[in-house]
């Protein structure tokens, strides 16, 4: 299953790409899983961003990381913003 991630501010620094698409295995893909991908994927640098992060999937902002991804999906990673 191919899912397009999207970075946003300090998740792409982190992730040092804008966007890219990643593979996950299985049918049962979450976003959990998703995340856990993107965590091995990227390491300790990204590993510590995800945690603080809120996630769109399909422009939908997600709040139970069970919810299920679909092949073609798109999942936005948002770190936490400040100003004013």
């Amino acid at each position: 299953m191919r899912l397009s991630v999207r970075y946003f501010a300090g998740a792409r620094a982190a992730a040092g790409v804008a966007d890219e698409s990643v593979e996950l295995s299985g049918d049962g893909a979450t976003v959990a899983s998703a995340i856990e991908a993107l965590r091995v994927r990227h390491g300790d640098r990204l590993g510590r961003v995800l945690p603080a992060c809120s996630f769109l999937l399909d422009g939908v902002a997600v709040r139970d990381h069970d919810t299920p991804v679909s092949t073609g999906a798109q999942l936005d990673v948002l770190p936490p913003f400040a100003g004013g």
